[in-house]
């Protein structure tokens, strides 16, 4: 059991019932907890794996000590049909398996884990290879933290993205959103959309209404804390003719299809 707070004199007090029903030890202040690591300092807390990255290299026993600078290659267009099928998928499975959960603390690796995650029904020797340049990445930016800030302002700040028909296999889009508060991020999510959009405004603005529900739940979750935002929340996007649209839903009859999704992020 984790108990947090800023009032020490309760946190006392909370422990001390918790003693009297159950058998209990006082760990102390929570330094590291299913794999994540965690330090405050006077700037704020600090959240890392590195530990758990030192494992997972282990296990993975690449063989060399070569280091990448980007997780994936630019442009890379990976499809069920590249290279001869592993004999033994199990190794690829683990690994992957592994890199999902490091994307709690690493969430610049979320792209590539997603884009291999969906082979693990049938990976080949190019998807392992790309896995391994992943492994490759971790290594040189093994000591790379998330940071939550003391000074940091309560106010909510959202990205939004979309790239329209990028998956060679099916045409639909992946898109991408993340939401910090303050300066530190603290919800993203980077999948693939169900459906296949008509349009590139469509493919934004799907996961711009995606958003906009996170968003709503975070901004009635803060205030479930006392932290009470009276300022519109400002998400961002690079397409315009998605803010065009989230802007004015009527504007023209061939919105309709995307209707729903406008008229929620515009409300």
């Amino acid at each position: 059991m984790i108990i947090t707070g800023d009032d020490s004199e309760y946190i006392a007090f909370v422990k001390a019932r918790l003693r009297d029903q159950f058998l209990m030890t006082d760990l102390g202040p929570l330094r590291y907890f299913l794999g994540i690591e965690v330090s405050s300092t006077s700037d704020g807390f600090y959240i890392s794996q590195e530990k758990y990255i030192q494992d997972l290299l282990a296990r993975a026993t690449l063989g060399d000590e070569r280091t990448v600078e980007t997780p994936m290659e630019l442009n890379v267009k990976l499809q069920p049909t590249n290279g001869d099928p592993l004999p033994d998928p199990t190794h690829y499975h683990h690994l992957v398996g592994s890199l999902v959960y490091l994307v709690v603390t690493r969430p610049d690796i979320s792209y590539p884990v997603h884009i291999l995650s969906q082979f693990v029904s049938a990976p080949s020797t190019v998807h392992y290879s790309h896995l391994l340049r992943v492994l490759r990445y971790l290594r040189g930016t093994i000591t790379r933290r998330l940071i939550f800030s003391c000074s940091s302002s309560l106010q909510l700040q959202c990205y939004s993205d979309a790239t329209w028909a990028s998956d060679p296999s099916d045409s639909r889009s992946l898109f991408a959103y993340c939401v910090f508060l303050g300066g530190s991020l603290i919800a993203g999510k980077t999948n693939k959309q169900t459906t296949v959009s008509h349009s590139s405004v469509e493919a934004e603005l799907r996961p711009m209404a995606l958003l906009t529900a996170e968003v709503t739940w975070l901004r009635w979750l803060l205030a479930d804390f006392g932290v009470s935002i009276t300022t519109p929340t400002l998400v961002l996007s690079d397409s315009k003719g998605a803010i065009s649209v989230a802007r004015d839903p009527v504007k023209h009859e061939l919105t309709k299809n995307i209707g729903v999704d406008a008229f929620y992020t515009r409300a």
